[in-house]
């Protein structure tokens, strides 16, 4: 321990981060130093009242002088307890006029040495450590020393205390700087404690804001993939129909109908979104029928090859959600002459969509604006699937999602 720290009150510490500043136990204990000093007191004064030597006059001012400890530790010692940290001025002060009432009564009478009992912690709760090493020499050591040249004692009787006080002196430093020490070591782990607290409450927050973030991410793409996709159907199906409304009657009421389809379409998937159902084209019906709908919607054809057989909610779900943005892109982007197909192929375990256009393609090495074909990747990422986009200028546009369908776990 070094001598340069302030030995602390238990009374006093916590009060670092994270840590609630209730009313602790060690708050509570200043009322058991107060029993425990008046218990010291009361028993040091018994025993020098009824000691054998020496006589009652002396007996009576080595009592006399405990007397003021009582109002000098009550006024004094009693605030220096119960401050963080105590200061060290007052400190001193207090302690060299208690140790100026105790030596004089100590010497007169050596019972009085039993105060010291109530003397020592002090020393080791208010003081550096230095300077409680001299406190406690003094305290333990001077009483006898005094005793010995006042009362000359026999050899046996000097040996005898002076052993006594030696002992106690070491009993003294070694017990109270390793309760000191104890102490110390108690307040190092409730920090840590009050530290590891407010840690897993930060990572509780943490948790929770990339619990939103996730959420938010995925009512995104939820929304991209259905509502925000069903708008921009109907947007172009009103230019469409504008265009035909003059030359082309019957192509505009297939448009209109299209349009109905794709509000009504819309609708259902709002629905899904806030009831957090199964996808409007999903509900109750299977993956090939849910992809045969939408590539009528979007005049694209669907071939399937292999056994068509239930599969796990979170591959069906991403499968149809990439086909709608395959389409919907392809429809956007690939003009308006470009042919569609989807291929839906089921193997032992993937399931495969593929959507192909030949329409005018792109440069896949150029970034996209947008957030499709990166929800459309994440979207195939989180079920443990492959997204993979294939295209040139000129050259059409090949979207391939393949999809594990044993060892899904994650919903999308």
């Amino acid at each position: 321990m070094s001598a340069d720290l302030p030995l602390e009150d238990p009374a006093r510490r916590m009060t670092g981060p994270g840590v609630a500043r209730d009313e602790h136990a060690w708050d509570r204990t200043i009322r058991l130093w107060d029993a425990y000093f008046a218990v010291a007191w009361a028993a040091t004064l018994a025993f020098v009242l009824a000691a054998a030597h020496p006589d009652v006059p002396v007996r009576a001012v080595a009592a006399a002088l405990l007397v003021p400890l009582v109002p000098w530790y009550a006024l004094v010692g009693r605030r220096l307890l119960q401050e963080d940290p105590p200061d060290q001025r007052q400190a001193l002060r207090y302690l060299a006029g208690a140790i100026a009432l105790f030596l004089p009564s100590a010497v007169l009478v050596g019972e009085t040495r039993l105060m010291a009992f109530a003397l020592v912690p002090q020393c080791f709760m208010t003081l550096r450590m230095r300077w409680t090493l001299v406190a406690v020499t003094v305290i333990n050591l001077a009483p006898v020393v005094g005793w010995a040249l006042l009362w000359r004692p026999s050899g046996e009787d000097l040996f005898a205390n002076s052993l006594f006080a030696v002992v106690t002196f070491v009993f003294s430093v070694v017990v109270g700087s390793w309760i000191v020490r104890i102490i110390e070591q108690s307040w190092e782990r409730a920090e840590l404690i009050a530290e590891l607290d407010a840690s897993r409450h930060e990572v509780s927050r943490l948790s929770a804001s990339h619990g939103a973030l996730a959420e938010r991410e995925r009512m995104a793409r939820e929304i991209h993939d259905t509502l925000a996709q069903g708008f921009t159907s109907l947007l172009m199906l009103i230019q469409a129909v504008e265009a035909e409304l003059d030359h082309d009657l019957p192509q505009a009421r297939r448009h209109l109908a299209l349009m109905d389809g794709t509000a009504r379409q819309n609708l259902a998937e709002a629905r899904a979104l806030v009831t957090g159902g199964a996808p409007a084209d999903l509900d109750g019906a299977s993956l090939p029928d849910a992809l045969r709908r939408l590539a009528a919607r979007h005049e694209a054809t669907l071939d399937g090859t292999g056994p068509v057989r239930p599969l796990p909610a979170a591959p069906e779900v991403v499968a149809l959600r990439s086909c709608q943005e395959a389409l919907a892109n392809a429809r956007k982007h690939a003009g308006s002459s470009a042919v569609v197909g989807v291929a839906l192929t089921y193997a032992d375990d993937t399931v495969t969509v593929c959507v192909r256009d030949d329409g005018c393609g792109f440069d896949p090495g150029i970034p996209c604006p947008g957030y499709g074909l990166a929800g459309l990747r994440a979207r195939a990422t989180e079920v443990g699937g492959t997204a993979r986009i294939r295209s040139a200028p000129g050259d059409g546009t090949t979207v391939t999602v393949v999809l594990p369908v044993i060892a899904s776990r994650s919903a999308p």
